[in-house]
């Protein structure tokens, strides 16, 4: 039979979590941009998807109505009767005006200047005109 004379020899050596702590931050180091950049193309691929939605969206506002809406009036026209038409058939959504991934407003301008409308969101950056636009026209 062992007596214990008070110190422990359980528990871990400063070593030992100096050893365990830089396994994790080298774990890390790796993980973590594979996950931000699986995050990123999600979220483009959320955009897109939501792009399509209001593309669909303003066709049919515009077989009712016999136009898209001008920028004025813009993607709002599509969840109410901006302009007071009584052909407008809406809403023309089945829920509000989505926000695009980075929670910004979609940019929607009739007429557009890559096609009969432009609608795309200015990306992770929140800047129009970089690589990482999502447009309607591409």
């Amino acid at each position: 039979m062992k007596i214990r004379n008070g110190n422990s020899d359980n528990g871990f050596s400063l070593i030992e979590l100096i050893v365990v702590l830089v396994i994790l931050g080298l774990l890390a180091a790796v993980v973590a941009p594979n996950i931000y950049d699986k995050l990123s193309k999600s979220k483009d691929k959320v955009a897109k998807i939501q792009i399509t939605e209001l593309e669909g969206a303003l066709q049919m506002y515009s077989f009712d109505l016999g136009r898209f809406p001008d920028s004025n009036e813009g993607l709002e026209a599509l969840v109410r009767n901006t302009s007071g038409n009584e052909a407008w058939d809406g809403p023309y959504l089945a829920k509000e005006l989505p926000m695009d991934p980075w929670q910004r407003s979609y940019v929607y301008r009739y007429p557009g200047m890559n096609g009969e409308f432009d609608l795309f969101s200015r990306g992770a950056d929140g800047t129009e005109g970089n690589e990482d636009d999502i447009c309607s026209w591409k």
